[in-house]
């Protein structure tokens, strides 16, 4: 397949990470950073849910480890799919080419791709280049604007890029009553580092984020039917 090809298929998806990380570049602002802070994150990270838990850390003061470990945690999910995708790699995935096309692996790039019957270097770069391309300059819009539009409007869009983490997660609740409990359980433990005195004043929101995403994996892996991971896996595969 063409870089025409993944660049025309890439082009919903740029349009969706526009709108998002407006968003994101409101919260950035509202959290104490330059406009060119939030926009170097951005073109840098190409992740929605790493890069607001790591703005958080910075507004609280987190410390480097605090904040590698929760970007391990939030992240890691993309070496899974990086993984996956390996298997439908061409001959022009040399090793140079993979490294490069990592930096592009987001849920929807990989979504998008994983429909395919084989991925190119080619196709995988002109797929990128519009997502990248209107996540960066959403949140340039974002950080620039935040400030001009009202204190009202700016709160209200500010909040989008938490609808979009309700939109993702909503289906597969759905789908599944296991996902559901997690997602409770984590709802939960949230709610108890925020409003416990002692643990929100003695745990950071770094590592309450750790915590409660760990402590719900494990109870996850625990409560999950067999019957559901076999089907996970066949759909993985």
């Amino acid at each position: 397949m063409t870089f025409r090809h993944g660049f025309i298929s890439g082009l919903a998806i740029g349009l969706g990470y526009l709108s998002v990380s407006f968003s994101f570049g409101i919260m950035a602002v509202n959290s104490g950073l330059t406009w060119w802070q939030a926009v170097l994150i951005s073109i840098t990270n190409l992740t929605s849910a790493g890069q607001v838990a790591g703005v958080g850390i910075m507004a609280s003061g987190g410390s480097p480890v605090e904040m590698a470990v929760t970007q391990l945690v939030i992240n890691l999910r993309y070496s899974l799919m990086a993984i996956s995708l390996s298997q439908k790699a061409d001959s022009s995935m040399t090793v140079p080419a993979r490294l490069a096309n990592s930096y592009i692996i987001t849920d929807e790039i990989f979504g998008l791709a994983s429909t395919q019957e084989t991925v190119g270097f080619k196709f995988m770069a002109g797929l990128g280049v519009l997502p990248v391309a209107g996540w960066t300059l959403g949140t340039f819009l974002g950080a620039i604007l935040g400030n001009v539009l009202p204190a009202f409007v700016a709160a209200s869009l500010a909040i989008g890029i938490y609808g979009m983490f309700v939109a993702i997660v909503l289906p597969v609740c759905r789908k599944s009553k296991t996902i559901s409990i997690i997602c409770m359980i984590s709802v939960v433990l949230a709610i108890v580092f925020r409003y416990v005195p002692f643990l929100y004043a003695n745990v950071s929101s770094g590592f309450a984020i750790i915590i409660c995403a760990v402590i719900s994996a494990l109870i996850g892996v625990f409560i999950t039917p067999e019957s559901e991971l076999k089907e996970e896996a066949e759909d993985g595969q």
